[in-house]
């Protein structure tokens, strides 16, 4: 672990990361090249649910540690709708008595890689079940990480409907959760301001088509595609230094 004083008072190392989605290995992994311990903060932008081996496990260790922020991401969202306790709760529902809309669009769901989490969530004893909903249920709609003069507003896919003169409070969650920012355009004017966002993979956004962190625009976009073959990635606030594991 790396620890920084300024002015006498002392600075935890604060990493973000994003779209896990299961790749259980490659999130030990990486936390573990990080020396990220209980002294640090990790901050996850969203879809540790779907498409990898292990989401279930992913979220287990999350729910476990101390010093998480969780921000709610669209596969998360997903999860929590069809089979959340305050959503459809269709893990203890037989589906022909459930609407058929309903039915089709869980259907997408699990043919988007919800099909592990689906399974592996309804093996669970009940307790289990239980902290995983409530764990998601906490999960924050945004991040707001003021350091060195910086300011970093962290965000699962991007700001819909954006403004710079509304006030981050005055967005509906669905406006960070769904809609890919366009990283073509400055949001805020102010330099010292910069969004953090994961969902799409910077293979779509970087001009040499690498799996690497992207910056540019006041942007910063961390999903480097660790699910399809690429890494997963973690940045570092105080530092601006990035870890990655290759996917094998």
């Amino acid at each position: 672990m790396r620890i920084f004083f300024a002015q006498g008072d002392l600075f935890i190392m604060k990493y973000v990361i994003s779209d896990i989605h299961g790749c259980y290995r490659e999130y030990l992994a990486l936390l573990d090249k990080i020396h990220f311990s209980a002294d640090d903060w990790l901050y996850v932008l969203g879809d540790a649910a779907d498409r990898g081996p292990e989401p279930i496990n992913v979220f287990q260790d999350l729910l476990s540690r101390k010093n998480i922020t969780y921000i709610l991401g669209n596969h998360d969202y997903m999860f929590l709708y069809f089979l959340g306790r305050k959503g459809l709760d269709l893990a203890d529902k037989y589906l022909e008595d459930c609407d058929p809309e309903d039915i089709t669009d869980f259907r997408m769901w699990l043919e988007d890689g919800g099909i592990t989490t689906a399974r592996q969530f309804m093996k669970l004893p009940q307790k289990e079940r239980i902290a995983v909903n409530e764990f998601l249920e906490k999960a924050k709609s945004y991040e707001v990480i003021k350091e060195n003069e910086k300011t970093y507003i962290l965000v699962h896919a991007g700001i819909s409907n954006f403004s710079e003169d509304k006030p981050l409070e005055n967005y509906d969650f669905i406006d960070f959760i769904d809609n890919r920012t366009d990283y073509e355009k400055r949001y805020y004017s102010d330099p010292n301001i910069f969004v953090i966002t994961g969902h799409t993979p910077t293979v779509y956004i970087r001009k040499d088509h690498l799996p690497k962190i992207y910056c540019g625009n006041g942007h910063i976009a961390i999903d480097c595609g660790c699910v399809f073959g690429g890494r997963l990635a973690a940045y570092a606030i105080e530092t601006g230094d990035v870890t990655y594991i290759t996917s094998p």
